[in-house]
């Protein structure tokens, strides 16, 4: 089938979508590959080459010396040093050498280079060289060399144990891990209480209070940092207790992340099949055990959608973080602690992509755990009212 006959098959609209997924899945997919392979490199080869050119040889310029006069002999009216540039456990192929760090790739690997006043020196690509003259060599200093080499791909997992050693990241991760799971189950237990009382129990203001719910959606969360902070201090000023610590910063994610979790389950759960629920009352079944036994169950859907988007949102929260639980060393989430590393190991590439990784990977195994309820949820929350 020619590729015409199967636009046609597919139609112009379906395979516009197509194409436009196929660009966002690119658009994601490669910078997240770059940063693992990069964080997967030896430092020396990052430097010099990108990522993509990670599974090929890399040429590199490094400097070297021959070996002493001392060591040269004579072979008939010229005298000789030789021997091999990487005798110092180094390797690769050299493709070009210099003698002047201007010009490192002055003369081709393997030709004779002609150097002036009677010196003459080759260097083949295996590292060996003979450096001659037609006079004995004066002197005590080896002379200097510089090498263009290509070095095969080399992958390490080093960066990872600097990153979650000596960097202190292992400790953030675990602060983050701390933060974020309490921030993301607190939040869900309350909403879907609201949820439920606001879709099927009859009280009144009930319109009043989602109202107020839609309403608090809009309300930027930086309007209320500093009044809440205040409010922290106050409190720990009264009890005698501090006011950064893990529970105040679970209670601000959680007032932060209530109004849109309210909102999300409660279209969900009033879209609800109405005879499921009055059925259950028939039968002598209390709000309780409705609750928990009939729509929990089937509001999953919904509950891990707003899961994904709450455990993203705090694991990757930094001004929260750093405003009610502090910017110790031991008290920095993950984005603190990444964010600082920036500040002080701004050229370790190595150090940044390994650290970058290791803050993505968590959200993206939460993210394919719980993707194919996204949709679902969403969709169904969107589309049901009650």
């Amino acid at each position: 089938m020619s590729i015409a006959a199967r636009i046609r098959r597919i139609g112009v609209p379906r395979l516009i979508v197509h194409i436009s997924v196929l660009f966002v899945v690119l658009l994601w997919l490669l910078p997240t590959l770059g940063i693992l392979v990069s964080s997967l490199r030896d430092k020396d080869q990052l430097v010099v080459s990108g990522w993509w050119t990670a599974f090929s040889s890399s040429s590199q310029t490094q400097a070297s010396r021959l070996a002493d006069p001392a060591t040269q002999k004579q072979e008939g009216d010229r005298f000789v040093i030789a021997g091999n540039v990487f005798e110092n456990g180094a390797g690769g192929k050299i493709s070009a050498f210099g003698v002047r760090v201007q010009d490192p790739e002055a003369f081709p690997a393997g030709e004779a280079a002609d150097l002036g006043d009677g010196e003459s020196l080759v260097i083949n690509e295996d590292g060996t060289y003979q450096y001659s003259k037609n006079a004995s060599f004066e002197g005590s200093r080896a002379k200097r060399v510089y090498l263009a080499v290509a070095t095969p791909p080399i992958f390490t997992l080093d960066n990872y144990r600097t990153v979650l050693t000596s960097e202190g990241i292992g400790q953030s991760f675990v602060n983050s891990l701390t933060v974020a799971i309490p921030a993301t189950v607190i939040p869900i237990l309350i909403a879907a209480f609201a949820a439920y009382a606001l879709s099927w129990m009859k009280f009144s203001g009930r319109s009043l209070m989602i109202a107020m719910v839609v309403g608090l959606i809009v309300v930027p969360l930086q309007m209320s940092l500093i009044p809440l902070l205040q409010l922290y201090n106050w409190i720990g000023n009264v009890f005698g207790v501090p006011s950064k610590t893990y529970a105040g910063i679970w209670l601000a994610h959680t007032a932060f992340g209530l109004p849109l979790a309210i909102y999300l389950l409660r279209n969900y759960i009033a879209g609800l099949p109405k005879e499921i629920i009055e059925s259950a009352r028939v039968d002598g079944a209390s709000d309780f055990e409705i609750f928990v036994k009939i729509v929990l169950p089937l509001s999953f859907p919904a509950l891990a959608s707003f899961s994904i988007f709450q455990f993203l949102w705090t694991w990757n929260d930094l001004l929260v973080a750093m405003v009610f639980l502090g910017t110790q060393k031991d008290e920095l989430v993950l984005t603190g602690a990444l964010n600082a590393l920036l500040g002080s190991r701004g050229g370790n590439w190595e150090i940044l992509t390994a650290s970058a990784f290791v803050t993505i990977v968590v959200p993206l195994c939460v993210f394919f755990a719980l993707q194919r309820y996204l949709v679902r949820g969403l969709l169904t929350g969107s589309v049901k009212g009650g």
